[in-house]
């Protein structure tokens, strides 16, 4: 389904997160005209077009959410995993383990011990959701979030991992802190991470 998303807007309801990143895939290899943004989120892709022709927009639309879900699209995951070193030293890793049961070290293991893929960006610029945390990490947001988080922080919270790309308010457990830059508004793509992203933890 497709529906309007304000003035200059479409919403492709794509149903899966792996759907929404072949579809960002084929609107990014073949954009139409005037798409000024693409949005991709879990089970959805947002598309802004000031100016298109809004009708043969949405039948370009269709046509790509169709092969979308038929597995058209190549995304990121065919690219080198992005490797994130981390200094393990976060604010809440004792708190992490007692809440999963876990010593600190089994908290750090199981950070490190699988790679995760970036699902959207959102929250922030820059600031992208990581899924495919291992199960016994899943803890919850804090009950009052910090007034700021250093930027380069490494987190978690549910299903998902994250690395601030600046300093913000944020309520997710901190785990460590990274030097590599994720967010540079000088870089093109500003972005280190995309939908589709694969990502690697490991102790620095």
């Amino acid at each position: 389904m497709i529906l309007t998303a304000g003035e200059h807007g479409l919403l492709v309801e794509t149903g899966s997160l792996e759907i929404s990143h072949r579809l960002d895939a084929l609107l990014r290899a073949d954009r139409p005209a005037a798409v000024a943004e693409i949005v991709p989120g879990p089970e959805t892709v947002l598309v802004v077009a000031p100016g298109a022709d809004q009708a043969r927009l949405r039948a370009r639309l269709a046509e790509l959410a169709e092969a979308a879900a038929r597995g058209t699209g190549e995304v990121a995951q065919a690219a080198p995993a992005v490797v994130v070193p981390v200094v393990y030293d976060g604010a809440d890793v004792a708190d992490v383990a007692r809440e999963t049961g876990l010593t600190e070290a089994e908290v750090i293991a199981r950070h490190c011990g699988r790679e995760l893929v970036v699902g959207w960006l959102g929250f922030a610029p820059g600031f992208a959701y990581l899924t495919g945390l291992d199960p016994a990490l899943r803890v919850s947001r804090l009950a009052t979030p910090r007034t700021s988080v250093p930027a380069g922080s490494v987190a978690i919270a549910g299903p998902y991992s994250a690395v601030y790309p600046s300093a913000s308010p944020g309520g997710w457990r901190l785990l460590g802190r990274t030097g590599l830059r994720v967010w540079d508004v000088r870089a093109e793509p500003p972005s280190l991470f995309r939908p589709g992203t694969r990502v690697r933890f490991e102790p620095a």
